[in-house]
């Protein structure tokens, strides 16, 4: 069993400083985004670092609420995988009592050749089709949720820490709200320093109580999905250490906005030069070319910017969630904005998918269908001007089980991800799907149930 002595090390120096620590959570994401894993005894250290912990690889493959896809566990007689650490190591969980530590994970085969059912090696395969073209890919990513209080299963807007009185209106940008909820915001920074999470602006949404954090450009798609992963981690773990409870649930309120998850990324070429720059507002050829590749390819991937039935109900007219596969520069009701300012810091904002996607895969399907575009010298539409939503060019045609099944059957998807990674996507989808359908709402009764 090879250990890495600096990894081990290095965690030791955190077992130092936070001696309180009895445990590792070491865990990976699964296809839903929702992180797996299990806890060792700190003095597991070697062991954790050394390939000795083992998961089943149908861990990867579980619904929403966690039950497995029998299909798929059967496919492989549900083996375990070798769960490796990711380069980020050993990192601090400071909200939980006592303080924990996280080790972040990926799953392997015995051999150590990834498993391409993990959506963080789904990423790796497109960062390593952009290496090969001596490439950068530098990616930033948004995330909006919602504080909330949960009262008999229901959401509720939260409560003032300053005026103990429940929010009632939508703040759009407000800076008293910010103060409100200043103990919060603080510790999500202080937490994402602890944990190297390059968390940049927050602000207040439209939504009542509901906040935006915004993660740093880094040159490492793999790391800011990471970073987004995590951050997801630090919200709800900080929001429940002061009160409340945060959701990344694409539309928890039906009157109000839903959470979004917007992906900006530019490319550097092998002299660290934005191939998208070309000292004007218009942006070069090359990012022309990687519009076109992810419109294009928009309609096929909406099962990953829209993966669980709540999502559909973002993904409507006027509501800033893009229904329509356009573009256009400073304009937030494209699918695609192409923000002003530096020339050299110009760049693709995908504004598709919700909060509740899983980053791994959003940001691989973002930066592979871009791709496309390039090595294909696709041409894009003519840019949007104005209200977006008013374009004669038709809405993505969005809906749970029909999304599913273009992406099951989409050459594009074919290419981006293994042939392992969409059966066990379309499987589990369908699981969910059946399950759903199966609930009577409560809606559902007091509608019919006397009156028919």
């Amino acid at each position: 069993m090879h250990v890495d002595p600096k990894a081990v090390k290095d965690a030791q120096s955190l077992f130092q400083r936070y001696p309180d620590v009895s445990g590792i959570t070491m865990f990976f994401s699964d296809l839903n985004g929702v992180p797996r894993g299990k806890r060792l005894p700190r003095e597991n250290l070697a062991k954790a670092f050394g390939g000795g912990v083992r998961m089943p690889i149908s861990s990867l493959c579980v619904d929403i609420w966690g039950t497995d896809v029998p299909q798929m566990a059967m496919e492989t007689g549900d083996a375990d995988g070798v769960c490796l650490p990711t380069d980020r190591g050993l990192i601090p969980a400071l909200w939980t009592t006592p303080p924990g530590a996280y080790l972040p994970m990926s799953v392997y085969y015995d051999d150590h050749a990834p498993c391409p059912g993990d959506p963080r090696h789904a990423l790796g395969r497109i960062v390593d089709r952009y290496r090969a073209l001596e490439l950068t890919p530098v990616v930033a990513v948004e995330l909006e949720f919602y504080l909330l209080n949960v009262r008999n299963g229901r959401p509720e807007p939260p409560t003032s820490p300053v005026t103990s009185q429940s929010l009632k209106f939508d703040s759009l940008h407000s800076v008293d709200e910010l103060e409100h909820f200043g103990a919060f915001v603080e510790d999500v920074y202080a937490a994402c320093e602890a944990q190297g999470v390059s968390a940049d602006t927050a602000l207040s949404e439209f939504g009542v109580g509901q906040f935006e954090i915004n993660l740093k450009h880094v040159p490492d798609a793999l790391q800011a999905a990471d970073e987004a992963l995590l951050l997801k981690r630090i919200v709800r773990g900080v929001a429940r250490k002061h009160g409340f409870a945060a959701t990344f649930m694409a539309k928890p309120y039906a009157g109000m906005s839903g959470n979004g998850c917007h992906v900006h990324f530019s490319l550097l070429d092998k002299d660290g030069s934005n191939i998208f720059d070309n000292g004007a507002e218009t942006g070069t050829d090359v990012l022309r070319f990687a519009v076109a590749g992810l419109i294009d390819a928009m309609p096929d991937l909406i099962t990953v910017f829209a993966p669980h039935m709540n999502s559909y109900r973002r993904m409507r007219s006027e509501s800033y969630a893009p229904t329509i596969p356009v573009w256009g520069y400073e304009n937030r009701t494209t699918a695609l904005r192409i923000p002003a300012g530096d020339p050299a810091a110009k760049r693709v904002e995908h504004r598709v998918a919700g909060a509740d996607a899983n980053p791994y895969l959003v940001v691989a399907a973002v930066l592979g269908t871009a791709l496309r575009g390039i090595q294909d010298r696709m041409t894009p539409p003519d840019p949007i001007t104005g209200n977006a939503y008013a374009s004669e060019t038709p809405a993505i045609d969005c809906g749970w089980k029909e999304s599913l099944a273009v992406f099951e059957h989409s050459p594009i998807v074919g290419d981006l991800f293994d042939p392992l990674l969409v059966r066990m996507m379309v499987a589990l989808k369908n699981q969910e799907i059946a399950r759903f359908s199966n609930q009577i709402s409560e809606f559902e009764l007091s509608s019919y149930l006397e009156s028919v």
